[in-house]
């Protein structure tokens, strides 16, 4: 699926986590962003980009032996938008659309991705993004559609993710989501609530 490639955002500092890296904590005893690189390279979409920042060494040692792309985001200190914009000058040149993904969503499925991409390929009229929605609310990854987006999204600062730039759109699809989608870790007592679904 070349027009389609998937961004992980793993730069950020995780704060609210304590001072361990966020994405290093384990679950069933494997880092979070391991998990959600392994997903990600479990669908179709390709290439993976990983963009790395706050914690960088450690993170790419959780990610040593996987086909990805790893880029660094030196100015993650100044948000999400930097990590962003970084990933997406790493795609490759004619790449239609991406597949944002966080590091910190360890249940996210190689099919929820393949599903936001096959609804991207087969929307006639291109949408701005793809969003995946469970009970009524909106989560993550979404896609986003480089080709109407791509200016809007070079010109973001700060803190912020594409969600402004979707606000008030009436070119947005949107398919059917899962509890992965609407699910982050953000602190240790969150990931200790977590329990894996058993297969």
């Amino acid at each position: 699926m070349t027009d389609v490639a998937t961004l992980i955002l793993a730069a950020g500092r995780g704060t609210r986590f304590g001072a361990a890296p966020k994405l290093l904590a384990l679950l069933d005893g494997k880092p979070l962003v391991r998990r959600a690189a392994e997903a990600a390279l479990a669908a179709r979409p390709r290439p993976v980009v990983a963009v790395l920042g706050a914690h960088a060494d450690p993170v790419e040692a959780a990610l040593v032996g996987l086909n990805l792309r790893l880029v660094r985001n030196e100015a993650y200190a100044d948000g999400l938008s930097t990590s962003l914009k970084k990933g997406i000058s790493a795609l490759p040149p004619g790449c239609e659309a991406a597949i944002v993904m966080l590091g910190d969503m360890p249940l996210v499925s190689a099919d929820l991705i393949d599903c936001l991409a096959d609804a991207f390929v087969r929307a006639g009229s291109k949408p701005a993004a793809v969003i995946p929605v469970h009970a009524g609310r909106r989560g993550n990854p979404i896609l986003l559609n480089l080709r109407l987006l791509g200016e809007d999204i070079a010109g973001l600062q700060g803190d912020r993710g594409a969600g402004p730039l979707l606000s008030g759109r009436t070119d947005l699809l949107e398919v059917e989501g899962d509890a992965s989608t609407t699910l982050d870790i953000d602190t240790p007592e969150a990931l200790a609530e977590l329990t894996t679904p058993r297969m």
